[in-house]
């Protein structure tokens, strides 16, 4: 039995995910090639960085550039406060108005789109002497949250006639950032809206990571929010995109082997046997499975990566454990199988599980953080 691994990094289980922060550094500085040189940037960290760890990778983020961290709920933006982040924290998404106080308490940055978070942002004035910092969502085409085009510059007036409330910025929603066309539909009312609004010192941010990308015409911002890219990964462009840019993943997951065995020829394995060997075959196991957010349905369909040469995942995986067919390859126990990530000559991308899933990349590497380590390397 091998007790001296092979890989220095050692967590509690052979399973983890690996954050290369360089990744993301490189990754911002491509990036800010796209965008004009007086642009903020806001950092989309949601969903705990896409998967990739807020708390740890902010500070990479910060240092690269990033003015803003923009976050899902008060949660997400508390979580970075009592890991003493003092910059601009903004939650894009709808707040409850029983939690306006807590925001105004600790610094975070509110969406407002409804008369009753006028309402609510008042009340906290009243109770805490605080006021309520936020940005006027509007929505443009996206029809999910934010005023309305008939009501934007009303409610905007309104909202700067408040001195109750802190308006730094306005911003609005691509719902087809890969689509000219409807791009252009929600560019156009959101050009004419803020044409006829007072937007002196406020910050305006429509464009997200694939508008940004495609450089769409220069219109009505001063700031843009990055999200996908940062980590390494694409959303859909439009064909008129000319220029890509060079990222790199941020992200691997790997484990190591487990166990290593001979199967003799028409053997089934895992549950059900949907793989049957057609060969003696030689089989390795790793502790990783669909508990970890490695979609079941992926079953006998991807590969792993073992001494450089790829490996078919044979088999159902199963909630906590995968196995691999290895015949003709040297391997012991302890050794590292990477299912997405570098190793050697060979790569394999989160977009090909997203292909054969019929998903998207930005849901795949949510997932993956049930119960996996995170361990970050430079």
């Amino acid at each position: 039995m091998r007790f001296q691994r092979l890989s220095n990094i050692n967590t509690k289980r052979d399973a983890w995910v690996e954050i290369n922060l360089d990744a993301i550094e490189k990754n911002i500085n491509e990036l800010k090639s796209f965008i004009r040189k007086d642009s903020k940037i806001l950092a989309v960290v949601k969903a705990d960085a896409y998967g990739h760890g807020s708390i740890m990778i902010a500070p990479t983020l910060l240092a690269s550039g990033v003015d803003y961290l923009g976050v899902a709920s008060i949660d997400e933006g508390m979580e970075l406060r009592n890991n003493k982040f003092t910059c601009p924290i903004l939650v894009l998404g709808a707040a409850p108005v029983w939690a306006f106080d807590y925001a105004a308490q600790n610094n975070i940055s509110l969406s407002l789109f409804l008369k009753n978070h006028i309402e609510a942002a008042e009340l906290t004035y009243k109770k805490t002497g605080l006021k309520t910092k936020a940005h006027i969502k509007l929505d443009t085409g996206m029809n999910r949250i934010g005023v309305q085009k008939e009501e934007a510059i009303g409610f905007i007036k309104e909202v700067q006639n408040c001195n109750f409330i802190e308006l730094q910025g306005i911003f609005t929603h691509f719902a087809c950032a890969e689509d000219e066309e409807k791009t252009n539909e929600q560019l156009n009312i959101w050009n004419e809206i803020i044409k006829n609004t007072d937007t002196k010192g406020l910050i305006l941010h429509c464009f997200n990571t694939a508008a940004a990308i495609s450089q769409y015409k220069e219109d009505e911002y001063n700031m843009v929010r990055l999200g996908l890219a940062l980590y390494g990964l694409l959303p859909d462009l439009p064909d008129f995109a000319k220029k890509i840019p060079n990222l790199t993943p941020a992200m691997s997951l790997k484990g190591r082997i487990t166990n290593i065995h001979t199967a003799h020829k028409g053997s089934g394995v895992s549950y059900s046997h949907t793989f049957k060997t057609k060969k003696e075959t030689k089989i390795a196991t790793i502790p990783i499975g669909y508990a970890d957010g490695v979609d079941r349905r992926l079953s006998n369909k991807i590969f792993g990566i073992l001494n450089g040469e790829k490996v078919p995942q044979i088999g159902n995986i199963t909630m906590d454990q995968m196995m691999f067919d290895i015949t003709g390859i040297t391997a012991n126990e302890g050794d590292v199988i990477t299912l997405i990530g570098q190793d050697g000559n060979e790569n394999i991308s989160i977009n090909t599980w997203a292909e054969i899933l019929g998903t998207i990349n930005y849901e795949l590497i949510c997932r993956l953080k049930a119960r996996l380590s995170r361990v970050y390397t430079r």
